[in-house]
Formats: C-alpha cells, structure tokens, sequence
C-alpha cells in the first residue's frame, strides 16, 4: 500500500480475503479504516482506489496579524484567568460563580424545559424583551423605573458593556471604585474610555473624594456597587447615599448602579437600590440574575429613564437584537414562582455557612489575613497581606499547592495601595476550606521573602 501510486485499484474484498487468509468482516472493517484516514477512496460501481494524497502543508505563517492588530487591550488576560476553570483536584477560592451544589438547577431546568415546549416562546418578542420579565426587574429596583425604562440583555457583562458604550464616547472619563469590579476595567478600557479611580473604606466610595474627582476630570459617569461590592465587600453606608448622588447630580453625570449583589445578602436586609430614589433620573441601573442562580441563566436587565434609556435601547439592538425567546420565558416562570423565594432563602443559609468555615479557616491557620470587617453579603472575602507581600507571586504559588485565589492588583485601576486577595467562599464546599487555607499557608510560606 505505502508504495502504490495514487489511483492504483485495489483488489476486491475477495481476493484480500483469500490473499491474506482473513474474513470478510476484518477486511472491510480495514477499509473503512483506511478511508477513514484519507488513504483509499471508495468510487460506487467501480471500486476501491488508492487516494491522492495532499501536497506537503507548510507551517502557516500568521506573523503578520501582530501587525495589522496591533497592541491588546489592558486586562485580557485578567479576564480570562478570572473565568478559567480550575485544575482538577485543585479547590476553588476565585471564581465569580455559585458551587453547582448552590445552584438551582432543577427548578431552572423544569421552566426552561415548559418554556421551550411552547411554539410562542421561539418566536420573535419586541427587541427590549418581554413585557412582563421586564415589568418585574423595574419592580425590584424600587418606584424610580417602568417596564418601558428597562431593556434585557444577555447577563451583566453585556449590559454594563452596552452602557459604557451607549453613554460615552471613545477618549472620555469614567470615575470608578477603587478597588472595582476586573470586568468593568476591562469593559471600560475596551470603550476607549480613560478609567479614573475613586478612593473607598468600608462605608463604601468617599463622597467628598468623588466629588473633586469629577470637578478635576469633566466625568460625566461614575461606576459602581453600592451592596456588597466586588471585590472588597463595602456597601454605601446610608449616611453616605445622599452626598454621593449629590456629587454625580451636581456634576451633571449619570451613575451606573451595578446591583450584582441583590439577591446575596447574608446578615440582614439589603438597603433600597440607589434607583428607587432617583427623580431626574441620574441611575442607570444594571441588575444580573446570573450570580446569585446559575452561570448559564445569562439575563440581567438595564434601565434608564429620558434619552439615556433610549440610546441603551438602541445599543442593546445593535449588539444583539434580543435575548432567546425560551430563556426569558423560563426566567420570568422562575423568579415569580415560590421556587425563587425558597431558593433565595436556602442560598442565604448556605452562603452564611461557607463564609463562616472560611473565616474559622483563615483564623486558625492564616489569622493576619482575617477580614475586617466582615462583609454583610456578596460572595467573597477581601483579605490584605503582610507587607513586601507580592500577591501576584503568591496565587501562582498557591496553584502549584493546588488551591486557586485571584491577586488583588488586576482589581486597581491605578496602583494598588498594598497587597490583597480576593478569596471566594461561594466556589467550594465548607468541609473543603479548612485544606485550601492549608494550602494557601503553605504557599505564602514558600513566596515570603527570605
């Protein structure tokens, strides 16, 4: 075979079998083995044929899109370590994801499952999605908005992207959190947009900080998270609710309200979103259901009142058109059953359940790096380290032991102040976390300097 010439006709099945003593059975089970791998090609009605075989292939030379890209954008890389998944035997402490066990796979699987057996489901809505999931989004952000402010989009992510884009253009400021949310960087500086940050404590962002950074940049936007914000916990102290809409709104800006963290208070009740007291319509107001139920239940929604409600809407046709028929179907079945309110509280109790076994963990083996405070809700604990610390070093140290955290600097939009990290208690089960602690200690051993 090695040396016959590309069209030579093989033998029939006959002759092969009688010529090497085989049955019939293992000698087409080698042909069609062989066509398989490109050798023989079989022509109907006149037999089987020994294949051309393709030119030698040159190794591709794709140098040249280094040019025509040029540079990548800042946090690429971030990102994707982010929503990488962990190694096999590795425990998780980073990831922005409920544990499988926390998630309410069943209950989203039945409505989805009745969602996508009606033929209606599949058709197409009105753009901005159906009526009704919206009407329900507006209720949860307070009086401020209307189903018609509102806009579903395919989770968080797209719809913070839609708003960067919708309300700004390439070259301008926008004020964050410092530390903020790895996605809004990256969202940000993927707009073309010049990414200022705002000093916070554990009340949340400094009202009197944010206000001279928008007199000193022009900003005319300002993220953030008021409840239990990524990655450092802080949520906007009452107190400080009506200065910092008295910045933005003498500034002339709007305020994007990132409410991730909605349905995963701990310790009491969540405060009103800075949406529902909101007159000349400052808030756009983002809400994801995607953290606080499963990673593929992709739908949040987007609002705004006035013209700025508008141009999301718009941006949101142009990303997209509109979210899957079936999906919002069964979302909207979801969070109006009794499914939803039992999922919410068991979450609550498993949440409180695995912070508690991380911070017994940290203060048994590692108890400089407890939190203080202790965050109220969220889904991660924001822990300094010792000073000289590299945070960076040490989560590549920490892999190598086999327990993934994420350092804090990617979090900073500027230089971080010291060194963090954040620790996910909402990834790994509590009987894991005493051993992921182990083994984080050990590897902060192996990256101290000497």
């Amino acid at each position: 075979m090695g040396t016959a010439e590309p069209g030579s006709r093989l033998p029939s099945v006959r002759e092969l079998t009688a010529r090497h003593q085989a049955s019939p059975v293992t000698v087409a089970e080698a042909i069609r083995q062989l066509v398989a791998e490109g050798l023989i090609e079989v022509r109907s009605g006149k037999g089987t044929f020994v294949a051309a075989q393709p030119a030698e292939r040159r190794t591709p030379d794709l140098s040249w899109q280094t040019v025509a890209l040029g540079p990548s954008l800042p946090g690429e890389g971030d990102m994707q370590a982010l929503l990488a998944l962990p190694p096999a035997g590795a425990i998780p402490l980073s990831g922005g994801y409920l544990d499988a066990e926390l998630q309410p796979a069943a209950a989203l699987g039945a409505a989805l499952s009745r969602a996508a057996r009606q033929p209606a489901s599949w058709q197409r809505g009105p753009t901005e999605g159906r009526e009704d999931l919206r009407a329900w989004f507006a209720r949860e952000a307070g009086a401020g908005l209307r189903a018609d402010d509102m806009v579903i989009c395919p989770g968080g992510q797209a719809a913070l992207s839609t708003a960067l884009r919708a309300l700004t253009t390439p070259g301008d400021t926008v004020l964050v959190e410092s530390p903020t949310y790895l996605g809004a960087l990256a969202a940000a500086r993927a707009a073309g947009l010049r990414v200022v940050p705002v000093p916070v404590d554990a009340d949340g962002v400094l009202p009197d900080q944010l206000a001279a950074a928008f007199a000193r940049t022009g900003a005319r936007l300002f993220y953030c998270q008021p409840l239990h914000a990524n990655p450092h916990g802080a949520t906007l102290a009452g107190h400080r609710r009506a200065h910092v809409a008295g910045a933005v709104r003498e500034a002339g800006a709007f305020l994007i309200e990132d409410d991730y963290a909605r349905d995963l208070a701990i310790d009491g009740e969540a405060p009103p979103p800075l949406a529902a007291n909101d007159p000349d319509g400052h808030v756009v107001y983002l809400r994801s259901l995607t953290k606080a139920a499963a990673p593929g239940l992709r739908v949040a929604a987007i609002g705004a009142r006035g013209p700025a409600g508008a141009r999301l809407r718009a941006a949101r046709l142009l990303d997209d058109f509109f979210v899957a028929g079936p999906l919002q179907q069964a979302t909207v079945e979801f969070v109006t059953s009794p499914a939803w309110s039992r999922h919410r509280r068991a979450l609550r109790a498993a949440l409180r359940t695995r912070r508690e076994a991380l911070l017994v963990a940290l203060s048994r083996h590692l108890p400089d790096l407890a939190p203080q405070p202790i965050p109220r809700g969220g889904l991660h604990l924001w822990t300094r380290l010792p000073d000289g610390a590299d945070d960076v070093a040490l989560a590549t140290a920490a892999a190598t032991e086999g327990v993934i955290v994420f350092p804090g600097r990617p979090w900073y939009a500027a230089e971080p102040p010291a060194a963090y990290l954040r620790l996910t208690y909402a990834a790994a089960p509590p009987d894991q976390m005493d051993e992921a602690i182990r083994r984080l200690a050990r590897a902060l051993h192996k990256a101290s300097p000497r």
